[in-house]
């Protein structure tokens, strides 16, 4: 059988490269063979369509939007953007595009950082490309393909939005390329977008590269979550786990060394000096011992996925101080080598104040710490170190997951649950795929391992059902905004605005539930008929009758003895007249009046069921285009734009400003520079309430460090009375409005506007040098706005403060 497969095997692929010679040209051209999925991604891109493509965390989706990119540069004058939802990742995928087609053909645009904006390659964030639809910028002319990475994103509350408006305006001769995690509705997602972009080919995938090995740390041993000899397939839980769980640390040694992980040389055997518990209780062992149990069982590199910044750093210093170095000389030097020249350009001063000696030393030891709150720089050094094999254990935080080409050997998740800023919450089934995807690298690893420590409250069954199901729903996070409202009406007016947004991938799935709800009612309307023609009475109306009786069921039911004396009567009063009507009605006497009465009964009952399924749709249809007017009479009340009588609505001068504003504020900024709330304002007096606009606390966040004084204090007390009445305005418009402005970050900021000292700055701001940073150039981001949008005197403070804010560790950049 296999001799006369392998022909027609040959056959079939010489048939497809024939029929795809660009896409066989290009699987050729790769590292390694390319998978069914992303042959079928590469060749529906070469026949003209745009795709779709889900897939696991690390399966190689992005194989598909580099085609993209290969088939624009084949055709002189043809574009392609790469747009992703974060700078760390555009900034990583800026280099890799480098390295292939040269540094004169890819460009970067990310809002703080403009490298070759015109080249005929420019990886972007997403929202840098939905300012360029909105402004029809001339970088559009010759784009062909769009690659939208990480697209499940659209469900994210803050940003989500904004992927839909891409994918909305895209001109429509531009294929679009959209790469997603494995999400359980990817036919519902495909569906919308062959309904916005046009033919729209669906790959889906759920096969991992690599295959992932699951197991629980139990003291030091690593039991496997599933029973081997079940199979993978059958989920059946590993009946040690279960039992441990049933007794809680009574002896397992019988099936232990059956169980163990085989992996390397250490063959899984436990921790020299520890002891097996024979107590009720089992231990969990040290984070240092974890990792050299990982180290002898071959199982590094790792990440360690703990819920906290405090806990990260905590985990690297308990490691260091157990003395763990897990690098060798030659590995030291190369790690030093890296560090030296990636950091450079960072002044001596500052050095201290952001640990680094302390900092290079863990690197040397092969131990780092990932998170946010890191400086870019650090971040992007450990990142690179990670992949070079140079640094062996992580711990980081679950933004390490969200797409970064950081691939480990094992994955460690040392709880199932973790502070969601109001509560401690378990872990979803799409997080644990998303964390534990990071596990095994395609090309390096037969398999990948991921490890979950065992604690007394673990429950075997529950891991088990967050690691067989791989999939969540993906759902819109799609609203009108002020910015949006006033793009829309300027480009193509209202009615046209309303059909665009009633295209939106939330208004398609709130329509998909309201065609069930519409057959659910359709199909009780027969049965309405049914139970009608049922109860009719040749003596007299029986459904008038039946509500009389129902009206004295209910009204008894209540009984006389509740409410005022002057309720009790009146409803006594209710009881005796309805008797009396019941009493002379005609149906009283119909011999069959019990039988009619009970389907009576089912027809009122269905009645009221479809009476709620009516004002379910009346709710659902035409969301979007309802909050899209209740938006536009906000901005009327405002004079931003004019409605007249038929509806038909024009832009007003104001709103020409409105449509360069962007960002969650964009009403408050608009009209604080239309009332010239800022006009006094020096440069670090712009900076601080800039900051103030963009800044949002931590839940945790303690009293303010004081104010600026002088004009600063008069400008913010006339913008936070400003956000007052527009917050109100947008309550009696049934809009939910905005949180107030944000001042925490206000004294740190003007003090670094001013030339600050950074050890100082940090203090003031109480936040990590990384944290800072990020809040800093998102208040450069605000201020380059409003040099461009704002009247003099602003717009000339705007630039002087942007300058002044854009220095020292803001200023390094990522490149």
């Amino acid at each position: 059988m296999r001799e006369s497969a392998a022909p027609a095997e040959r056959f079939a692929r010489a048939q497809a490269q024939r029929s795809h010679p660009l896409t066989a040209a290009f699987a050729a051209a790769q590292r390694f063979e390319l998978d069914p999925f992303q042959v079928a991604g590469c060749q529906a891109l070469e026949d003209g369509r745009s795709v779709l493509v889900a897939a696991p965390t690390g399966a190689g989706k992005t194989i598909v939007g580099e085609f993209a990119v290969h088939l624009a540069m084949l055709q002189p004058g043809d574009k392609a953007f790469y747009t992703t939802p974060m700078k760390a990742l555009s900034n990583q995928k800026f280099r890799e595009l480098q390295a292939v087609y040269g540094e004169d053909a890819v460009g970067l645009l990310t809002g703080d950082t403009n490298i070759n904006g015109t080249a005929r390659v420019v990886v972007m964030t997403t929202e840098v490309l939905r300012n360029m639809l909105y402004a029809d910028s001339p970088a559009l002319r010759g784009l062909r393909y769009v690659v939208m990475d990480e697209v499940h994103y659209l469900a994210d509350r803050f940003r989500g939005a904004v992927w839909e408006e891409v994918i909305i305006h895209l001109p429509p001769d531009v294929r679009l390329v959209s790469l997603s995690a494995t999400v359980s509705n990817a036919e519902e997602f495909g569906d919308w977008l062959a309904t916005v972009r046009g033919d729209t080919e669906i790959v889906v995938s759920e096969t991992r590269p690599v295959p992932l090995e699951q197991h629980v740390l139990v003291r030091g041993d690593l039991l496997p979550l599933f029973d081997d000899r079940a199979g993978i397939a059958t989920a059946q839980v590993n009946q040690e786990l279960m039992r441990l769980r049933s007794f809680k640390g009574a002896n397992f040694e019988s099936n232990r060394r059956a169980q163990q992980v085989r992996a390397g040389g250490g063959r899984g055997r436990p921790y020299k000096g520890q002891k097996r518990p024979h107590t009720a209780r089992l231990e969990r062992i040290d984070r240092p011992e974890v990792v050299e149990l990982l180290a002898r069982a071959t199982l590094l590199p790792a990440i360690f996925f703990i819920f906290s910044r405090v806990g990260c750093e905590a985990a690297v210093q308990q490691v260091r101080r157990a003395g763990v170095r897990l690098t060798d000389r030659d590995e030291r030097d190369e790690i030093r080598r890296i560090v030296d020249q990636r950091t450079r350009t960072l002044r001596e001063e500052d050095l201290a104040v952001l640990g680094f000696w302390e900092w290079r030393e863990n690197l040397e030891r092969g131990i780092a710490a990932h998170h946010a709150g890191l400086l870019p720089v650090f971040k992007e050094v450990i990142e690179e170190l990670f992949q070079r094999k140079l640094v062996k254990a992580v711990f980081a935080t679950e933004t390490l997951a969200l797409g970064i080409n950081m691939p480990a050997r094992t994955v460690v998740l040392e709880k199932l649950e973790k502070f969601n800023g109001e509560a401690r919450v378990a872990i979803t089934s799409g997080e644990y795929t998303q964390l534990t995807g990071r596990a095994g690298r395609r090309g390096i690893d037969v398999e990948g391992h991921a490890v979950i420590q065992w604690s007394e409250s673990l429950d075997p069954q529950a891991v088990a059902a967050l690691a067989s199901r791989r999939t969540y729903p993906l759902n819109s996070s799609f609203r009108p905004t002020y910015n949006m409202a006033v793009n829309l009406i300027d480009q193509f007016g209202r009615a046209r605005a309303r059909e665009i947004l009633e295209s939106s991938f939330a208004q398609f799935q709130a329509d998909r539930a309201v065609v069930g709800l519409a057959r659910e009612v359709k199909e009780a309307e027969g049965s309405l008929a049914g139970y009608a023609e049922a109860m009719a009475c040749d003596r007299g109306d029986f459904a008038e009758f039946a509500r009389m009786r129902r009206e004295l069921s209910d009204l008894e039911r209540k009984g006389d003895r509740s409410g005022p004396p002057k309720v009790q009567r009146q409803r006594q009063e209710q009881i005796e007249s309805l008797r009396r009507r019941l009493k002379r009605h005609a149906c009283q006497s119909c011999p069959e009046r019990e039988q009619h009465a009970r389907w009576a009964e089912r027809y009122w009952k269905l009645r009221r069921h479809t009476d709620k399924l009516r004002r379910q749709i009346e709710t659902r249809t035409g969301t979007v285009a309802r909050i899209f007017d209740r938006v536009l009479d906000v901005l009327a009340a405002l004079d931003y734009v004019h409605i007249a009588p038929d509806g038909t609505t024009t832009l007003m001068p104001a709103g020409a400003t409105m449509k360069r504003i962007y960002g969650e504020r964009d009403l408050l900024v608009a009209e604080s520079l239309r009332t010239r709330l800022w006009d006094d304002l020096d440069a670090p007096g712009l900076a601080a309430l800039a900051c103030c606009l963009v800044y949002e606390p931590r839940r945790d966040e303690g009293a303010e460090h004081g104010l600026p004084r002088g004009p600063f204090r008069t400008a913010l007390t006339a913008t936070q009375e400003l956000w007052a009445r527009l917050d109100d305005l947008e309550q009696d418009h049934h809009l939910p409005g905005s949180e107030p402005v944000a001042t925490g970050l206000a004294q740190a900021m003007h003090s670094w506007a001013r030339g600050g000292a950074l050890d100082r700055v940090l203090v003031e701001a109480d936040l990590a040098a990384g944290d800072f940073v990020r809040w800093a150039k998102q208040t450069i981001d605000l201020l380059d706005q409003l040099s461009m949008v704002a009247d003099p005197p602003v717009a000339t403070t705007a630039r002087t403060a942007l300058d002044a804010v854009r220095r020292g560790i803001v200023a390094y950049g990522s490149l």
